[in-house]
């Protein structure tokens, strides 16, 4: 099976690097004079679907949106995932899990295992229980080809205190988190080639570049939310990510969806976007 990291890069290669982002908040769902229920919710997001998944390398749908109405909103997320990648487009699951032991083995199953419902191309996954914690969702993502981006360095203010702690060995926890990341992939690479390994690691477009980890080390992919709404340019990008631009996945969701409800719209946003990310990240 072709490792997660082969198949992204040929994504971005062949459709450019964004990473677009099915975020039903309740706001966007009124914006488009939808209903605020299950009804409203699969309107959206099929909507965002059907513009969105023939083209852009990368789509996110936000677990947390279609858990908010129960199975009838999980429902509509696994329709979400199958039609999106039938499409053409890797999913790339929103969904910030992170236990122990046989909670992270469900977890690993629901997400990254062949035949689940809701298994994606890839998971986000939280560290904060140890790095090692997360080794039922690394070896799942393994061993069926999907992905895993782990938190690191997030664009929201109230992370800087936990991610930019410094450890005994000197190290921040976010430089650590990249670190354990980078080895993965090393490994990975070493067994069977290429370029990009499947292990990413999130870090924020609007973070100082002067307390941002060091990359260079990774090998892997790095996720990079807060473009548009947080305040995030293009030209962040180059400050923030320099000379590892072209392992980045840009994302952004309320700058492409504010565009809907009408398709075509909807779906040229997100191209032009998509293009000039390409411009920017080569």
């Amino acid at each position: 099976m072709t490792p997660f990291g082969a198949r992204l890069a040929a994504a971005v290669a062949a459709r450019g690097p964004l990473c677009a982002g099915i975020d039903p908040h309740p706001g966007l769902l009124r914006s488009w004079g939808l209903s605020e229920d299950v009804a409203g919710l699969e309107r959206f997001a099929m909507t965002a679907v059907e513009a969105m998944a023939g083209d852009v390398a990368v789509l996110k749908p936000q677990s947390a949106f279609f858990e908010a109405h129960g199975s009838a909103g999980v429902a509509v997320l696994e329709r979400v995932i199958a039609e999106s990648r039938a499409a053409g487009a890797l999913v790339l699951l929103d969904a910030k899990r992170g236990d122990i032991g046989s909670t992270m083995d469900a977890y690993a199953a629901a997400y990254l295992t062949e035949g689940s419902p809701l298994a994606a191309d890839a998971v986000t996954v939280s560290p904060y229980l140890g790095f090692g914690a997360l080794d039922p969702a690394l070896d799942a993502a393994a061993a069926h080809g999907r992905g895993v981006f782990v938190l690191a360095m997030t664009s929201n203010p109230e992370g800087g205190d936990v991610q930019r702690a410094v450890g005994s060995d000197g190290r921040t926890v976010a430089q650590a988190v990249v670190d354990a990341a980078g080895g993965r992939n090393a490994a990975e690479l070493t067994e069977v080639g290429g370029e990009l390994g499947s292990v990413g690691v999130v870090v924020g477009a609007t973070v100082d570049p002067a307390v941002a980890p060091d990359l260079s080390g990774l090998r892997g992919p790095v996720l990079a939310p807060g473009l548009g709404a947080q305040g995030g340019t293009v030209e962040d990008l180059r400050r923030v990510f320099g000379p590892v631009l072209s392992w980045v996945l840009p994302t952004t969701s309320r700058d492409v969806l504010r565009h809907g409800p009408d398709v075509g719209r909807l779906r040229e946003a997100a191209r032009r976007l998509s293009g000039e990310l390409a411009a920017t990240l080569g």
